[in-house]
């Protein structure tokens, strides 16, 4: 018999920390990338950044800006540039109610996270709206008083 491949061991995912703390979540939608080579290997190694990342659409595609993938250590005069911009596979119908939201207004398009799903590399972009910092104090709040009532709770068994 055949001994199973580790791959579960290697699962990456690289989260958008701010985007929850900074951005109310509306709608999700999975997307594909096109990515290069070098770049799918640097990813899977965890070398990708997605904090400061955003999407726009722009004639009639949805395209990642500032999404930052460390360049491959072992790759030759071929690898990436590190910044450059990369298109996000949706279907047309996802495409339009994204614009649509944007369009409106008020809204932005920012990536929650990057993972492997089997092969393939997938971002999870959300349309959000931003928060204000009244928001932000009452969200660390609300946290504060949870963390408080668990505690008091596990004490008391």
């Amino acid at each position: 018999m055949c001994a199973q491949s580790s791959d579960s061991d290697r699962y990456t995912e690289i989260r958008n920390a701010k985007a929850r703390r900074d951005f109310f979540i509306e709608d999700k939608f999975e997307a594909g990338i096109a990515l290069r080579g070098t770049e799918v290997k640097s990813i899977r190694n965890g070398r990708a950044q997605i904090s400061d990342a955003f999407a726009r659409v722009e004639r009639g595609e949805v395209w990642l800006h500032n999404a930052h993938i460390d360049l491959y250590e072992f790759g030759t005069d071929n690898n990436h540039d590190v910044l450059r911009q990369r298109k996000l596979l949706l279907h047309q119908n996802e495409i339009r109610k994204i614009a649509q939201a944007l369009a409106a207004g008020g809204r932005t398009l920012v990536p929650l996270r990057m993972y492997f799903k089997g092969s393939l590399v997938k971002v999870e972009v959300a349309l959000a709206t931003g928060k204000k910092q009244f928001d932000k104090r009452e969200d660390l709040k609300k946290r504060a008083e949870i963390r408080d009532h668990e505690r008091v709770v596990r004490f008391r068994r």
